[in-house]
């Protein structure tokens, strides 16, 4: 890497900060956990590498308070990422890491922290850890830059892109500072360079048809993180004239099922204790200009539960998460918590100072709220007492009086590429055929707005709806359109619709993204090639070689002692087969036909269907069976319909029993081979879970 003879500006007869021309064979945008990794990956293929971020924070939402790290299944990531999460394992197996415990055995009582099992562990013999406090994971990042010696410049904002014959040459920054490459990766959040570039991109939820989703786009019903009492919006209770209470958005809300531009809800991860030894009072987080009437429609909630016998305790009001030595990563929870909905649409393509007043503006929503709690008389002493308790860690983020230096930008820009990911690749519909990693997640979005339906505050757009297993995600989504731009490659901002990117956007496959994208970019320079053209077999190879996991052929969320569809006779359709319309979740928690089973959450009564449509062998008389597993809290009313040429009939199957594994008949009917039968279990008008696990044909004669 050179840097070239500073350009100095003259200003009142006093030269100012020297800018400067970098040059190096792979500039990043963005000091993410991707970007970090990406410089990371360069320089170990031998590249010289360069960061520039355009604010002044290091790590992104990995050193910036989301330490309960969000990943669905440990065993698919691998590389770098795996690394990281080694590393900080062997930080927390030293007794002298905790400060503010006193574990009898440091590595089994980290591991108690932490929720699912590491598959991988076994096999390689190597400790993971995946909770951990901001201060540790940034100690981690910055000996690994400073080892493989790549610089970081901060406060660099992204002024100018130069472009020549379809590749960047330059991209300069409002300092006057200039980075040359023969390679470019954007790592932001936000998607700058990326946009810059003039590649294509989305911003916003896309309408259901766009993509062939079904959880895409408004939503007909939110049953999530929704309103459980009554809560009148208006200013004067019963006065729709008298205007609606601050938080409360104008407008209906969309058609379900349409797109918008409307963009799930921020906040900050925060990094709580209740050791009073090491515990920042709320009392000193009140913002400047704090109003409490601000929050009088969290006062109705909390007014609203103990009026009906609800009342709400600490963790309905947000999610503190252990971590270890006594602290939290604290998440939203609830109608009314940390995330700042509706205050966020104009963030994804907003200049600098209008991010920085939005930030801003998130950042004293949430002292404003953590004060009103510890403060108000309309909050009840139980529970002021109860979030008194708590306090911001005094030992983190103390270059920002102890509150996050991350805004949790949870989507902004996406690219449209080639190859966009969707729904279909979450739900196994479809594979990738040139995977760069793995996603593992549940499709999970935030709400996104905050509405007036029936007279009343409701909230809208949280899904939350697992996916089958790990997914690969396609090499063509992290590089745009060749047209559109050829040494440039974007693992954060991906091609992903909204609900497939709300699965992809963790921090774990951010990594795993930005050192495939250092690879991929390392072999474009030397195969001279635009990076559309890069050998996908060598890609792989590498990146096999470097412990990235590419493809999932382990078991899917398993339950022990499932059923293999192989012995149980007949014509048998497993749910991974079926289609699927509306919110259905996977789970493993009860025995089943292969894999697991779905369900439909107790929620969205009568917009969720599964259709299975068995292929017939012979001609015959058929007997046919819902196959699901039973259990007290399922429907007792299950409406399926079964049609085939010239016969319909609808058959209420009651999913209650509890016992054994249940085969419940739903009738007996003559089929010719490779005619329709179409059988629709939906969730319409029931009183519990509805669960679909499979469906069974037996010939009788």
């Amino acid at each position: 890497m050179k840097i070239r003879t500073p350009l100095l500006l003259l200003l009142t007869g006093m030269f100012a900060q020297a800018a400067e021309v970098v040059d190096a064979d792979i500039v990043i945008f963005g000091a993410s956990s991707g970007g970090i990794a990406a410089a990371v990956q360069a320089r170990r293929l031998g590249k010289s590498a360069v960061i520039l971020e355009w604010t002044r924070h290091l790590g992104g939402l990995t050193t910036g308070g989301l330490g309960a790290t969000d990943i669905g299944n440990k065993g698919a990531i691998g590389g770098l990422a795996r690394e990281f999460y080694e590393q900080m394992a062997a930080y927390y197996a030293r007794p002298e890491a905790w400060k503010w415990e006193n574990p009898k055995d440091p590595v089994r009582d980290a591991a108690k922290q932490e929720k699912g099992v590491d598959p991988l562990v076994a096999k390689t013999g190597r400790e993971t850890k995946w909770t951990f406090e901001p201060h540790v994971a940034m100690e981690i990042y910055r000996r690994w830059l400073a080892d493989v010696g790549v610089p970081v410049y901060f406060g660099e904002r992204l002024s100018g892109v130069r472009k020549e014959a379809g590749r960047i040459v330059e991209i300069s920054t409002e300092k006057g500072d200039i980075f040359r490459g023969k390679m470019f990766i954007d790592a932001s959040y936000e998607g700058d360079l990326m946009a810059r570039s003039g590649v294509s991109y989305h911003v916003g939820r896309e309408a259901n048809r766009v993509y062939g989703e079904t959880i895409n786009g408004v939503r007909a019903q939110t049953p999530h993180h929704q309103f459980l009492v009554d809560v009148d919006p208006f200013f004067k209770r019963g006065d729709q004239t008298s205007g609606l209470l601050p938080l409360v958005q104008v407008g209906n809300g969309g058609v379900a099922e349409a797109g918008d531009g409307c963009v799930q809800a921020y906040n900050f991860r925060l990094c709580m204790t209740r050791n009073a030894a090491n515990r920042v009072p709320w009392v000193d987080i009140k913002p400047p200009g704090y109003e409490a009437g601000r929050y009088e429609l969290l006062a109705r909630l909390i007014e609203g539960h103990e009026a009906e016998g609800k009342p709400l305790r600490l963790g309905d009001l947000m999610n503190p998460v252990r971590m270890p030595n006594d602290k939290t990563d604290t998440n939203n929870q609830g109608a009314v918590s940390t995330d700042y909905i509706g205050a966020n649409y104009a963030y994804p393509d907003a200049d600098y100072e209008t991010r920085e007043r939005i930030w801003k503006e998130h950042e004293d929503y949430i002292k404003g709220f953590l004060y009103f709690l510890s403060s108000s008389e309309r909050v009840p002493q139980r529970l002021r007492d109860e979030v008194n308790s708590w306090g911001l860690a005094a030992d983190e983020f103390v270059n920002t009086g102890h509150f996050p230096p991350q805004l949790y930008v949870r989507e902004a820009r996406r690219m449209i590429s080639d190859y966009v990911m969707t729904e279909s690749d979450c739900r196994w519909e479809r594979k990738v055929e040139d995977s760069v990693g793995m996603g593992a997640y549940n499709m999970d979005s935030h709400n996104c707005q905050r509405l007036v339906q029936n007279g009343l505050v409701r909230n809208e757009g949280d899904v939350q709806v697992g996916v089958r297993g790990p997914y690969g995600v396609s090499y063509r989504s992290i590089v745009p359109r060749q047209k559109e731009c050829e040494n440039l490659l974007v693992p954060v901002c991906l091609a992903a619709s909204h609900i497939a990117y709300g699965s992809i956007r963790m921090e774990p496959v951010f990594m795993v993204m930005g050192q495939s994208a250092a690879t991929a970019a390392v072999f474009a320079i030397e195969g001279k090639v635009p990076v559309q053209k890069v050998d996908y077999a060598k890609l792989k190879e590498r990146l096999l070689a470097d412990a990235q996991i590419l493809e999932w052929t382990g078991p899917m969320k398993t339950a022990g002692g499932n059923f293999d569809v192989k012995d149980l006779g007949g014509v048998v359709v497993d749910d991974a087969q079926a289609e699927f319309v509306g919110d259905w979740t996977f789970s493993s928690a009860s025995r089943a036909v292969a894999v697991g089973y779905m369900h439909d959450g107790n929620a969205n009564k009568g917009s969720a269907k599964a259709v299975f449509r068995p292929e017939i062998p012979k001609d015959g008389e058929y007997e046919v069976f819902l196959l699901y597993p039973p259990l007290g809290n399922r429907a007792s009313d299950v409406p399926v319909n079964l049609a085939t040429e010239g016969q319909e009939w609808t058959v209420h199957v009651n999913q209650r029993s509890a016992g054994k594994y249940q085969e419940q008949s739903l009738g007996r009917v003559h089929l010719k081979a490779g005619k329709t039968l179409a059988v629709t279990v939906s969730n319409a008008s029931t009183d519990g879970y509805v669960v679909v696990d499979g469906l069974q044909l037996l010939l009788v004669h």
